[in-house]
């Protein structure tokens, strides 16, 4: 009837004219895709996004300075000998490992009483794993596993003056690739009361297992901070109010003559064959000059100190200078 021809679903209206009529297009948004489903630590309301969440704000309040060398792997001291040398001198180990059914003598005995002083994990492996372990390195059933050493950032030696209550004192190396000597500067800085050493990323030694033993356990007490590029890091020094004094045979200033010994100082050392690179030593504020008898050899060249050497000489007088 004509009267009922409003009422509601009298008149059956098809899906042309009226795309929402009909299964088809009444769902078809609800069927379009909503593109890829969200990782689960990316949806607010799932329990590992809760826990990324948490390790991100755990991870802002630890401090963000230091960091180890790019693709520094985990070290083996080997031998029993290096073994003992290596707790002796604190170095931070992780495990010890002794291959089974090896002789035990002093020094392995050694090497276990000072592995329960300090707590090392003690682990006996066959000979042929500890082979595999060491790279087939002679270890005599006895093995060290090193971490990788935690470098410091540059500004942290400031932190650490500031702290001390002394003016600061740091030792920066430009291009020293001895492990040996770098340790000497370690343990030359410890000794005379620096706060700190700064070396470069690329083309310098690291804090590795013969850096420990020849710092003779300093490595532990001084930090060791990496630069990204050394000319900028000495210029923040400047910036910071220290004065930065490089090395040089060829140096203006003779050591015993220098007044700046009890300011905020960065004492520069350079590789004992090249030295100073051109531009650390156009970026020092002064060059100074060791002192030396006989500098010149019969063949006309002039002696020349290795860089563990020089940083202790130029740090000793530089003690001898600074108040306390």
């Amino acid at each position: 009837m004509a009267g009922n021809s409003s009422r509601r679903g009298a008149i059956r209206k098809s899906a042309k004219g009226n795309p929402t009529a009909g299964s088809g297009g009444r769902r078809r948004r609800a069927l379009e895709g909503k593109g890829p489903t969200p990782k689960a630590k990316d949806r607010p309301g799932h329990v590992a996004h809760k826990r990324a969440v948490k390790a991100e704000k755990v991870a802002e309040s630890r401090p963000r300075r230091r960091s180890t060398a790019p693709g520094q792997e985990t070290e083996w001291v080997a031998g029993r000998n290096p073994v003992v040398e290596a707790l002796r001198a604190r170095m931070p180990i992780s495990a010890v490992y002794v291959a089974e059914g090896v002789e035990r003598d002093g020094r392995m005995r050694e090497a276990f009483g000072l592995c329960a002083d300090r707590g090392i994990a003690l682990l006996e492996v066959s000979r042929a794993e500890l082979d595999r372990l060491t790279r087939r390195a002679v270890h005599q059933g006895l093995a060290a596993k090193v971490p990788p050493y935690e470098y410091a950032h540059p500004a942290d030696l400031l932190d650490a003056a500031a702290g001390s209550g002394a003016p600061p004192l740091i030792v920066a190396l430009d291009s020293v690739t001895d492990p040996r000597n770098l340790g000497a500067v370690i343990r030359s800085a410890a000794g005379f009361g620096a706060h700190g050493v700064v070396i470069p990323e690329r083309r310098s030694a690291g804090v590795t297992a013969a850096a420990w033993k020849t710092s003779a356990g300093a490595a532990a007490r001084v930090p060791v901070a990496r630069a990204t590029n050394l000319v900028r890091q000495l210029k923040d020094y400047q910036q910071a109010g220290c004065m930065v004094v490089g090395l040089d045979a060829s140096g203006e200033v003779s050591l015993p003559d220098l007044d700046l010994a009890d300011g905020p100082l960065v004492i520069v050392v350079g590789s004992e064959g090249k030295g100073l690179s051109r531009l650390v030593a156009e970026t020092c504020d002064t060059l100074v000059s060791i002192p030396m008898a006989g500098a010149a050899t019969p063949g006309g060249s002039i002696e020349s100190l290795n860089a563990g050497v020089a940083a202790s000489i130029a740090l000793y007088a530089v003690a001898t200078r600074r108040p306390g």
